[in-house]
């Protein structure tokens, strides 16, 4: 063989290597399909949670009851996920992971049916009823699933994965009730819910893999001794940073379109617009989020919360001028939602032989926050201070977040479990 057909076969042989390599880089850098799954499923609960708020009036008429009644679907359901999120996960907690996760997906599908199929109100506060058990297991044990699924420093991106599923639901939930609900009626609404619910169970049998295994070990540690984790201060530390640094964000959002309307002076038809926006901002905040906490987990949540403090207070301060107010909502949105990972991921380290009753108080503590948030925006508006008060009141309630933070790193830094 002459030099020149060495020299070619010798570039074959390279690229055949580097084609090789390349290929093998992309298979280990490609996520597992089964974590995609998860988060369709968190679209379909996120609907389920989100989209009532546009269907209200509709399903208030044809039930013949009055508005406040009807609010019961929106209270009722936030109250059983707060019972959900705890108390079942940590009944179901030791089964057979994929098999728990595809039954409570298809109870939360039987309940969206049942309540679509209704010919009463309390049989579709039943149907809700239903669902809402099923969502705070689903997040509780699916966060532990997901971060079964990847490498260790690729956790919290499992988790922002799973979390962007309920974020697509965040900000689509409720136009998406509204247009299908005045156009096919409520209970087709209900049922393309079911049909995304049926698509999240067929990708959780086909792509989890069969051997995620039981509980978290090889023994099984009884239920009282699951519940010893929360002897552990780093987890009530770690569920306090939830409740206020996710609250303070969720109570300003409640009563954005009063800010951006009567404050900054926004027209009506612009508002949609705006509200895309924010719903951009939480795709990037989820995004870069759960890569951040990959990183550096309590420092990118430690600046996270400072920053989103930052922005709410200038956000009250110059909501009269609309293009802060345009730069202030998209940034609250990506820095709200950038904490997600990080804070589901954080109180899962810390229980260490129970992350999945932890995960579940955590969703149960989302939850809370986002009530504690639009309740504090309320009061304040009813103390007439003005449509910028869910704003500051929100920096207050993340400003307490970062003292449940500060308080944490007092307490814990010299550990060897602390997180940096």
């Amino acid at each position: 063989m002459d030099p020149i057909e060495r020299s070619s076969s010798g570039f074959q042989y390279l690229w055949l290597g580097l084609a090789v390599t390349f290929a093998e880089q992309t298979q280990k850098s490609r996520l597992p399909a089964g974590l995609y799954a998860i988060g369709l499923g968190g679209v379909a609960i996120g609907l389920t949670e989100f989209a009532i708020a546009g269907l209200l009036p509709i399903v208030a008429h044809d039930f013949h009851v009055s508005t406040a009644k009807s609010g019961v679907l929106v209270s009722g359901y936030a109250a059983t996920v707060a019972v959900g999120g705890v108390f079942l996960t940590g009944l179901l907690t030791k089964l057979d992971r994929k098999k728990t996760l595809i039954g409570v997906m298809f109870f939360f599908v039987l309940g969206n049916l049942l309540s679509a199929l209704a010919h009463s109100f309390a049989l579709m506060l039943l149907g809700r009823c239903i669902s809402a058990l099923c969502h705070g297991a689903f997040f509780g044990i699916g966060a532990v699933v997901a971060v079964n699924l990847v490498s260790r420093e690729r956790r919290s991106t499992a988790i922002s994965i799973m979390f962007g599923g309920i974020t697509v639901a965040n900000v689509l939930g409720v136009p998406f009730g509204a247009w299908i609900g005045q156009r096919y009626g409520w209970r087709a609404a209900l049922m393309s819910i079911v049909v995304i619910g049926l698509c999240a169970l067929v990708g959780l049998t086909w792509f989890l893999p069969n051997k995620l295994g039981h509980g978290d070990s090889s023994h099984k540690i009884p239920l009282k001794t699951e519940l010893l984790v929360f002897r552990n201060k780093q987890v009530w530390l770690s569920l306090a940073m939830t409740v206020f640094g996710f609250g303070g964000m969720f109570g300003a959002y409640t009563y954005i379109v009063f800010t951006l309307e009567d404050v900054s002076k926004f027209a009506v038809s612009t508002v949609p617009s705006l509200l895309l926006l924010f719903g951009v901002g939480v795709f990037v905040g989820n995004f870069f989020g759960g890569k951040l906490a990959d990183w550096k987990l309590n420092r990118a949540l430690s600046i996270e919360m400072l920053l989103l403090t930052i922005v709410l207070f200038g956000f009250s301060l110059t909501a009269h001028n609309k293009i802060c107010t345009v730069i202030a909502l998209f940034l609250m949105g990506a820095l709200g939602f950038a904490q997600s990972a990080a804070l589901q991921m954080r109180v899962m380290h810390y229980a260490g032989e129970a992350p999945a009753i932890a995960s579940g108080a955590n969703i149960t503590s989302f939850n809370l926050g986002n009530a504690l948030g639009a309740w504090l925006g309320g009061w304040l508006i009813s103390l007439n201070l003005g449509y910028s008060s869910p704003l500051w009141g929100g920096g207050i309630i993340t400003g307490i977040a970062l003292l449940a933070f500060g308080l944490s790193f007092l307490t814990g830094r010299h550990h060897n479990s602390w997180l940096e």
